[in-house]
């Protein structure tokens, strides 16, 4: 996300340089496709370059940039041979996005999500505003441009009206150009199958299964809206078998849902890089779903921030955990306490969920219950750093006892 806004001398150069990106690219004429949301941008990201780089060559921006210096330097790396340029446009400020099309042209665009994340007064300072913000990446499309929306979302749904592009939407219901059967989505620790359906020119269907090597409910919408985004950039192609094989050999990224070698001989299910109510809410529901009989679920999940309603939306996890079927949860932070109390009122047994202060005192309730074989859920976001309890459970130093752990090396 784009937080930092460089001053002075570096305020210049970041000028100059967004100036020479945007007259650069401007000669240059590669399909541009712009990817936003408040969750699954990345992994659809991943799996579309994925796709296209077999068709021409393709730029993507960087994951591990911010999005201010991002936007830029993904423009100056475009050449007169790129085929493609897929953008990742995060934000988290008003007006943010108008910046990010002073450069950045999509004429393919969608919207993944929208969740009240980045919404509390230092950032967007609303839920509307953050819609509002969101949203331009569609209006700003070509009337012969394509916008892919997520049907299943009410805020993006209601966004549709504010496009002159051709809208294709995804979801769960036939009124889809693409959607799932719910009932078909199975999850193991080799990834993610389901049942989809692909409505052609002449609303049939079309039935396909697809096996993708990502872990997660919620990856069966990042699927969905990265096929409606290669078709768009490749009208008239034939792709659901280079599309099949590409997703069946991507693995998650690390700390977004991916399955590791977990201290005292367990496995863990690392997804401690981001925490927002869309993808904690994916990630339990994930945990709940995954075919597991070699050991018990446990959940560990930390506190979400830059959230408009803060105790509302940690309730919601508890009335969400009530509701699954997991052996053990421990809830980080002192919003988490919201958690707690609601789940117990929701009926979730008192014995079964905990509360930890901090990260060294999670490390140690887990040390105390944690048995081989158990799968256990890290959801976190980086600012937290939360690996950190991985380090602690190893018996290995961390770098400091800070909440917001702002040190790259202890990472």
């Amino acid at each position: 996300m784009s937080s930092y806004q460089p001053k002075g001398v570096k305020k210049i150069y970041h000028t100059l340089k967004r100036n020479l990106a945007a007259a650069w690219l401007s000669k240059l004429h590669p399909i541009q496709i712009g990817i936003t949301g408040s969750q699954g941008k990345t992994n659809t990201t991943e799996i579309v370059t994925k796709v296209l780089e077999k068709m021409g060559p393709t730029i993507r921006t960087d994951v591990s940039l911010d999005t201010t210096f991002n936007v830029p330097i993904t423009a100056l790396r475009v050449r007169p041979s790129t085929r493609f340029v897929i953008w990742e446009l995060g934000i988290d400020h008003p007006g943010e996005m108008d910046a990010h099309h002073e450069i950045a042209q999509p004429s393919i665009a969608c919207v993944t999500g929208i969740s009240p994340v980045h919404t509390d007064k230092e950032h967007m300072g609303s839920l509307e505003t953050l819609i509002k913000e969101k949203r331009k990446i569609i209006e700003h499309l070509p009337e012969n441009g394509t916008a892919v929306l997520n049907r299943d979302n009410e805020f993006v749904r209601n966004m549709a009206s504010h496009t002159q592009a051709t809208v294709k939407w995804y979801g769960t219901t036939p009124e889809c150009d693409m959607w799932v059967d719910r009932k078909s989505i199975k999850i193991t620790l080799e990834g993610t199958h389901a049942e989809f359906y692909i409505q052609n020119n002449t609303h049939q269907s079309q039935v396909i299964k697809l096996q993708a090597g990502l872990i997660g409910t919620h990856h069966v919408y990042n699927i969905m809206c990265a096929y409606l985004l290669v078709q768009a950039a490749l009208p008239g192609k034939r792709i659901t078998n280079l599309f099949s094989e590409i997703i069946s050999g991507l693995k998650p990224l690390p700390g977004r849902m991916s399955i590791e070698k977990g201290p005292l001989d367990t496995v863990l299910l690392n997804d401690s890089l981001r925490a927002n109510p869309a993808s904690t809410q994916a990630g339990l529901e994930t945990l709940h779903a995954i075919e597991y009989k070699q050991g018990r679920k446990i959940a560990v999940v930390g506190e979400m921030g830059e959230l408009e309603d803060p105790k509302g939306e940690h309730q919601k996890t508890g009335t969400q955990i009530a509701q699954l079927d997991l052996d053990y949860v421990i809830c980080i932070g002192p919003l988490r306490k919201f958690t707690i109390n609601e789940a117990i009122k929701k009926g979730f047994p008192k014995d079964k969920i905990a509360y930890a202060a901090d990260v060294f005192e999670a490390a140690d309730r887990l040390r105390k219950i944690l048995k081989k074989n158990d799968l256990w859920y890290l959801k976190g976001s980086l600012l937290r750093n939360y690996n950190r309890i991985i380090k602690l459970l190893n018996g290995q130093e961390v770098c400091c006892d800070a909440v917001l752990c702002p040190y790259d090396h202890c990472r």
